[in-house]
């Protein structure tokens, strides 16, 4: 069950309550065993969603699911306040560092990923004319909230904290939570960066990822060395439900604290590659073939892939021929049909040995890589060991059995233009000869 906290001390918080009740059908229900200012009294019950009104601000609201019938995950609906304009926002609770606005210090409540990358699209496709959408670091309470929260906040100012639209658009959003988990398979921790996290946001938007607790680049300096708190940074994992973590900008110690703590590390461009690819297939792979981070790529065959899979090494003197027609065509040809292969480059040049889901997708990619010799080559032809590759060259041999010296009308005639010797005019064709190249697989 989805539980969703309004707090009276907040304006906004009050007309999302409004558009909430508004937005979906409700039974009004009567609480008699809590007091009304710590979410008892009326309270209202609909499908998978139950909404409960408390006096004080939603960061000093530890303990709040207690309040709730045994919650799966608790929304806090709140304003956001800052210089940032119209702007919806959603992130994780609780402190790296001090508890300045609620919580304890050093204390982090549990995130909920699965639910904040629904969230973040929801908010998205609600959002009115002129808002922005993103998340925030975690920075302040309630940091013990009894199950999976996030806060979703309309801001940055009265304007907005009194705009229909805007509390609808969260209201909206946070109806969409019913029903949703919390956690999902594959997130990540996040330190470093922004207070608004732009870096983590693209993995939400971007991959199929999710992200837990965040701790900007303030957050780590109220934190304070790493390897001093050490509890605070585990807990950041134990809190999110992951074992990975996402790094913004150069951090050594903390890289090291994070592996000491067994954990790891990966890079965007990791979670950008495995998108879609069940991890277990990704770890067979890169002990396999190589890392993501040493140049590893999945291809179209890994998506959802999670079964067996044969290594070959793609035929080298037909792969650097094709590389150098169309390097791009080649990524696009050996993709296609490969479970995951190496390149160099930065992803850019395909380079060798390939993961295949199916031992015949070796030919596949071979035919694949001569029909880009096609843009090069007369005629190309995939035999069974071989692809055969003909074309008409220049042949210098031949110009200078036609009285043509080494100089501009080389040049001329090797670009295709006649030139004339002791008064003869000596066409292109004149010096050009078939030339076969054959590539052996």
């Amino acid at each position: 069950m989805l539980a969703v906290v309004v707090s009276r001390a907040d304006e906004a918080s009050e007309r999302i309550g409004e558009q909430l009740l508004a937005a979906a059908e409700w039974d009004e229900r009567e609480d008699e065993r809590r007091a009304e200012e710590n979410g008892g009294g009326t309270y209202y019950r609909g499908e998978g969603v139950e909404l409960r009104t408390f006096d004080r601000l939603h960061v000093r609201l530890d303990g709040a699911a207690a309040a709730f019938d045994d919650p799966d995950l608790l929304a806090f609906a709140s304003r956001h306040d800052g210089e940032t304009g119209p702007l919806l926002t959603a992130h994780a609770t609780g402190n790296f560092g001090p508890a300045a606005y609620g919580g304890g210090e050093g204390s982090l409540a549990r995130a909920a990923p699965n639910a904040l990358s629904v969230l973040r699209g929801a908010l998205e496709s609600h959002a009115p004319s002129g808002y922005d959408v993103g998340i925030e670091c975690t920075h302040h309470g309630p940091s013990t909230v009894g199950c999976p929260s996030l806060f979703v906040e309309v801001g940055s100012d009265e304007p907005q904290w009194r705009d229909d639209d805007g509390a609808e658009a969260v209201a909206r959003a946070i109806l969409e939570l019913r029903g949703v988990d919390a956690h999902r398979e594959r997130a990540v921790v996040g330190f470093g960066g922004g207070h608004y996290a732009p870096r983590f946001d693209r993995v939400l938007t971007g991959t199929d990822w999710g992200v837990g607790h965040v701790a900007a680049d303030w957050g780590l300096e109220e934190m304070g060395d790493p390897r001093e708190s050490v509890a605070v940074v585990a807990k950041a994992f134990r809190a999110s439900g992951t074992e990975f973590a996402l790094l913004d900008g150069s951090r050594p110690e903390l890289a090291a604290v994070i592996e000491d703590l067994g954990f790891e590390t990966v890079t965007e461009t990791f979670l950008n590659e495995t998108t879609g690819v069940p991890l277990g297939t990704v770890g067979r792979v890169e002990r396999a073939l190589g890392a993501v981070e040493e140049g590893l790529r999945f291809g179209a065959e890994a998506a959802g892939h999670d079964g067996e899979f044969v290594t070959e090494t793609l035929p080298s003197e037909l792969l650097e021929a094709a590389n150098g027609v169309d390097r791009e065509a080649v990524v696009a040809a050996v993709s296609g049909e490969a479970l995951a292969y190496e390149t160099t480059e930065g992803g850019t040049l395909v380079a060798g040995r390939v993961a295949l889901a199916d031992p015949a997708g070796y030919r596949a990619i071979v035919e694949r890589l001569a029909s880009v010799l096609e843009a090069k080559y007369e005629s190309v032809e995939t035999t069974d060991g071989e692809v055969i590759a003909e074309r008409e060259a220049f042949d210098p041999a031949l110009a200078e059995r036609a009285g043509i010296e080494e100089g501009p009308e080389f040049g001329r005639l090797a670009g295709g233009e006649a030139v004339e010797v002791d008064g003869e005019r000596v066409e292109p064709a004149d010096v050009r000869r078939a030339r076969t190249e054959r590539f052996p697989f």
